[in-house]
């Protein structure tokens, strides 16, 4: 049978004359259809894939028989609806036409707006619908009986050009359609605002969704409508023209209904049904490519809709498109059955070729994933079956699926050549056997690259007052390396993202450069990682080893990565300035890639070899010393200085940090036992003099210790017993805080669930209160078990007995300087010092005496035995233009002595010092009182600027020192001083030895 033939033998099998049987109506009968159409595929027809004519026969009469079945089963329950009043036209499906919906019934219609897709004459379409009014409305119409309304597309923004009437805003064509149901939506947003208001906000309260309320509120003032709206279920039924605007909220038009040409008077256009068997035949192709067109087309089939009817046909074919509303509007729009057919003809085929399209890109990207499956499923099957059979150990299918596992979290981060790198030795690992040597090298190097977070991050704090607060929490003073950190931050808050840097801190020992680095870590909140390179002399510990070596490991560095478990922690490498340098190499030279932030982007390690990101790794480096070095790395660092403590700065310390520490670490209780200010001044000035804060901090761990030995002879064990099992729990509170920690952060960088998140916040709450009512407790045992006097050391004899005699008195060996001696001052690797210079005449016997020589001791330098003999040359110039008369340098030989004799000493800035002595001794002047100096001077007499200015002041306030002199040069440098370094100095910059000699030995 012909295409023409099966479509008209159903039209005139699907044929039944109007108002023979009535239907419920309800949704659920009016959408039964498409809920059972969609149980079946094209695959249920015979025939369905090959594409001939015989199919399209049987789904024909498929459809037909199960028609039959459907108006048999609602023959009785039409003459209930008839003999009610109200004649309805029947429907195979289940659906309702009722003939009250006649166009004389309905001049004016409900407007309900569509946003998309107009609807189309027969076709059933779920609208939603926000107007609560116009629900109501609606509502109300089907409480009466059969609601009808008309929709109406919406225009765009470029097609509506007259707002004034809002009914200009739609298209004039709309169609009439039956309201088959009504279903309400929550509004939740509006529920939530009117519970809150009903029992009062309480806060804290989870339950509450803040951005509902908030949306809730908005609208309220607005004065819009927030209600959650309802889907309205519409079957339309024909063409409407909206002529006038009847009622705006919600409105109602005044419509003129179009009929549909009827197909008796086509019966004779042969392109009309030329067209209407073309678009049959297209529906047919769009059912291949496109089994969801199949549901429309049944719907269709099982009401009153004829095949042969070009009118309907076209709307049918319109409906089953996925175009633009634009022109599916037009199809509306058109009246002409010709054009109408043809424009839906136009989009069927459109859509044909589109399914077309998508089958094809849908068969090559199965094409190309179907490989990879088979080949998966395929080994999986072969797994299983080795299992069974016992071919294959579990040891190493498990030992694949373990690393496979373990590098899931970071692949999807990791870069191309690490994952194929891990994809070749685990297939390499798959081939081998476990006894031979090359399965363990190959187990030991995935290990470690399925360890290393590749791509990996922790969130970072880039909060700058949180990261000032816990800078200052840790460290008093230091205001260099604050201002620095918080200067990296300030870049990343504005940018966004961190990177890298390589930050240098030098200073004497126990200035806090180590403990610095974990108060930076703390600030970012990053992870933390400390090594040492002192005395370092192999590459192999930088670099790694090459795997080919028994016992080979990565670097410290992939290490680190393994350790912390994130790309960016903060990495302290100690005593850079103290490396090693043997037969394995030279590490310094192994630094500069790992040190330079072009290229520790891509560092490679021997072991791995293969590249690894490290320009997101913050380095802080720690060093005495800057002139060992090498040039080449100190280049690619930037240098912050750490100078020396004045007394005041170790005063608040060792009250603020080292005194609480020293208590805690001996259990000696806040109120047990305390140092007096005398005693803390003393401990300062007499025990403690270096520029950090170390050994100041060994003497108060000392003076607690033995406090806790008079405290432990008077409670008696049971003190110790209790105390003990307190602080026990306090480690375990602490311990299970850091791992609720760990989990909070884990849901929060897996994008959990709110409440797994609420959750994981509340665990963390409940330890921090059990960690505070441990320490608590710990407090309560100390307090409970406090001696009722509590030990006060005190300077003196009392000070004597806990930490022993003072090693010295102070700095100063002379209290007024004779001649011939002078103070300078000295920069050290432990901070600034005073250094006295020593020079007197050599006595000689006889007249044959030696003049004009000079001697030197003290262990001196080659640079400063050269700066003596400057100084010396220059002296005896400087007193014949002075003292034309004076021939002390010509009658005697001179003796240079700088003590301590034990103290090596070398540097280029005793010049001015040891002048001033010569002069002093030949004029016998003795330099003013409480003056030091310090300077380097050529042999013109030009003083030249010096380094270490903080430290040299810092040792002149400690020795009592009142007046010193700086070259001209370094008067910057001191500028820089913070006031409370200054405060009590007076200071003379000097640019030439005459203004020196004004200053120290002028009586002027």
């Amino acid at each position: 049978m012909s295409l023409r033939n099966a479509a008209r033998a159903v039209a005139r099998a699907t044929a039944r004359p109007w108002g023979r049987a009535a239907v419920p109506s309800n949704a659920d009968t009016a959408v039964a259809p498409l809920r059972a159409s969609g149980r079946r595929q094209i695959s249920d027809f015979p025939g369905g894939s090959n594409g001939d004519d015989a199919w399209a026969t049987r789904m024909w009469n498929t459809m037909r028989a199960r028609s039959r079945q459907r108006s048999a089963r609602a023959f009785h329950s039409s003459s209930n609806a008839a003999s009610e009043g109200g004649s309805a036209t029947p429907t195979s499906g289940g659906g309702i036409m009722v003939a009250s919906g006649h166009p004389s019934s309905h001049p004016q219609v409900l407007v309900v707006p569509l946003n998309r897709r107009p609807l189309m004459p027969g076709v059933i379409m779920p609208v939603r619908v926000m107007d609560e009014r116009l629900i109501q409305e609606i509502e109300e119409m089907k409480a009466r009986g059969q609601a009808y309304v008309g929709t109406f597309l919406k225009r765009t923004e470029g097609e509506s050009e007259n707002v004034s009437d809002p009914s200009d805003d739609m298209h004039d064509i709309g169609t009439f359609a039956q309201v088959q149901s009504v279903i309400r939506i929550p509004d939740i947003s509006a529920d939530t605002l009117k519970d809150e208001d009903e029992k009062g906000s309480s806060v804290g309260d989870d339950k509450v969704d803040i951005k509902a309320k908030a949306e809730a509120r908005v609208r309220a003032a607005k004065g819009e409508d927030g209600g959650g709206g309802a889907t309205l279920l519409l079957l339309g039924h024909r063409r409407l023209r909206k002529t006038a605007t009847v009622r705006h909220q919600p409105m109602v038009v005044q419509v003129d209904h179009i009929k549909d040409p009827k197909v008796a008077d086509r019966d004779d256009d042969d392109v009309l049904k030329a067209t209407a068997n073309e678009v049959i035949a297209t529906i047919k192709d769009l059912l291949k490519v496109n089994p969801l067109a199949k549901e429309t087309l049944q719907y269709f089939a099982q009401r009153f809709q004829d095949f042969q009817d070009p009118a309907k046909l076209a709307d049918l074919a319109a409906s089953m498109c996925s175009a633009d509303d634009g022109a599916l509007q037009e199809i509306l729009d058109t009246l002409d059955v010709r054009e109408r057919l043809q424009a839906a003809l136009v989009l069927l085929k459109k859509e044909v070729e589109l399914g077309k399209l998508q089958a094809d890109i849908g068969r090559r990207v199965e094409e190309k994933i179907s490989g990879d499956q088979r080949r998966y499923f395929l080994m999986e099957q072969l797994k299983s079956i080795k299992k069974e059979l016992g071919m294959e150990r579990d040891d190493k299918t498990a030992l694949q699926e373990k690393f496979r596992e373990k590098f899931a979290p970071f692949k999807d981060g990791a870069p191309a050549h690490a994952v194929k790198t891990i994809d070749e030795e685990l297939n390499k690992l798959a081939g081998l056997e476990p006894s031979s040597s090359e399965f363990n090298v190959t187990r030991n190097y995935l290990e470690w690259l399925t360890s290393i977070p590749w791509g990996h991050s922790s969130e970072e704090r880039l909060d700058i007052s949180q990261a000032a607060d816990v800078l200052d929490a840790d460290h008093y003073g230091l205001e260099d390396v604050k201002e620095r950190i918080l200067e990296f931050i300030a870049v990343g808050q504005l940018r966004g993202t961190t990177q890298g840097k390589i930050i240098t801190m030098v200073g004497p020992p126990g200035v806090g450069k180590t403990s610095i680095g974990q108060s930076i870590a703390r600030a970012l909140d990053r992870k933390f990682f400390r090594f040492s390179v002192g005395g370092l002399s192999d590459v192999a510990e930088i670099k790694g080893h090459r795997r080919t070596y028994v016992g080979a490991m990565p670097g410290k560095l992939v290490q680190c990565l393994k350790s912390t478990g994130v790309s960016n922690p903060v990495v302290l490498i100690d005593e850079v300035d103290k490396l090693g340098r043997g037969f394995q190499g030279d590490p310094a030279s192994a630094l500069l890639e790992l040190l330079d932030p072009e290229q520790n982007g891509s560092f490679l390690d021997h072991y791995l070899d293969v590249p690894v990101d490290l320009s997101k790794v913050l380095f802080v480096c720690t060093a005495n010393v800057l002139d060992t070095i090498p040039g080449p790395l100190l280049d690619r660092m930037e240098v912050v200085r750490l100078s020396g403590y004045i007394a005041d700065e170790k005063r608040a310390i060792a009250r603020t940090y080292l005194e609480k520490t020293a208590k805690e670490r001996s259990g000696v209780g806040e109120k047990e036992a305390s140092i007096s200010d005398a005693a803390m001044n003393s401990l300062i000035e007499d025990y403690c003099r270096e520029a950090g804060v170390r050994n100041l901090q060994k003497h108060l761990e000392k003076i607690y210790r033995k406090v806790a030995l008079k405290l432990a002879k008077a409670k008696g064990p049971e003190a110790s017993k209790k105390m003990g099992q307190a602080r026990n729990k306090v480690a375990a509170a602490k311990k299970a805080l850091e791992a609720k920690e760990d989990e909070l952060k884990k849901a929060n960088a897996s994008a959990k669930s709110k409440k797994t998140v609420e959750a994981a916040e509340k665990e963390v709450e409940d330890a921090k209160e059990a960690l505070a009512a441990a320490e608590a407790a710990v407090i309560e045992v100390i307090e409970s078990t406090a001696v009722s006097d509590p030990i006060v050391v005190d300077a003196g004899k009392d000070l004597i007995e806990y930490v022993g005699q003072p090693p010295f008195q102070t700095d100063r060996i002379y209290d007024q300087t004779p001649p011939g001696v002078v103070t300078g001052l000295a920069w050290t690797s432990m901070g600034g010092s005073t250094l006295y210079i020593e020079c007197t005449a050599i006595h000689q016997n006889g007249t044959d005496k030696k003049g004009g020589t000079l001697t030197t001791t003290g262990q001196l330098g080659d640079v400063m035995k050269e700066s003596s003999s400057i100084a010396h040359t220059f002296a005896r110039s400087f007193l014949a233009r002075r003292f034309p008369g004076n021939t002390f340098f010509d009658d005697n030989a001179l003796h240079i002595h700088v003590p301590a004799g034990a103290t090596p000493k070398d540097g280029p800035s005793a010049g001015c010092t040891m002048i001033t002595g010569m002069i002093s001794l030949a004029t016998d002047r003795p330099v003013k009182p409480n003056l030091a100096m310090t300077g380097e001077v050529t042999l013109t007499g030009i003083v030249m600027p010096i380094g270490g200015v903080k430290e040299k002041t810092i040792a002149a306030r400690r020795s009592g020192v009142t007046t010193i002199l700086f070259p001209e040069g370094n008067k910057k440098d001191w500028d820089e001083l913070s006031d409370d370094i200054k405060e009590g100095l007076e200071v003379h910059f000097v640019s030439t030895y005459d203004e020196v000699y004004k200053h120290a030995l002028s009586v002027e």
